[in-house]
């Protein structure tokens, strides 16, 4: 599976232009999907020596990608003759709809082959027994 994954906020908390403390179990996760022959990209805002620092901290830890912000690593940095966008199957990112998972959740996930499966009933309307849908505050409060 091709991965991308967000550095600040995900690896390491937000102190942009500074790297911020790792997030716990961030590089031991990405490690084993590494092991596990995933194929990572480093896919960040980071650019120039801010990215390179970003790079260097990742392979201090034992984190090597595949590719930085770009889908194999010889495409050119300019981006002429191929699109920007990132073909991931996944993208792991503080910045998700519902925010960043725990990495033993998603590396849970991904190795159990449901990283592409949500369980979004919670945000669903729910029909009590009279088959009245459920306003959000009943629902929040509201008995099971």
């Amino acid at each position: 599976m091709t991965i991308a994954v967000d550095f600040d906020g995900t690896i390491v908390r937000h102190r942009y232009p500074k790297i911020g403390e790792e997030i716990p179990f961030a590089t031991d996760t990405l490690r084993m999907l590494i092991s596990e022959r995933h194929r990572l990209i480093l896919w960040t805002v980071r650019e120039g020596r801010l990215l390179d620092e970003a790079i260097e901290w990742c392979k201090a830890r034992g984190v090597e990608f595949y590719a930085v912000n770009r889908d194999f690593p010889e495409e050119d940095a300019t981006g002429s003759g191929f699109s920007r966008k990132i073909k991931a199957d996944l993208f792991i990112d503080d910045r998700n709809f519902g925010g960043l998972p725990d990495w033993g959740t998603i590396y849970h996930r991904i190795r159990a082959g449901k990283a592409l499966e949500s369980d979004w009933s919670h945000l669903a309307y729910e029909d009590d027994e009279e088959g009245e849908r459920k306003g959000f505050l009943s629902r929040l409060f509201g008995k099971r």
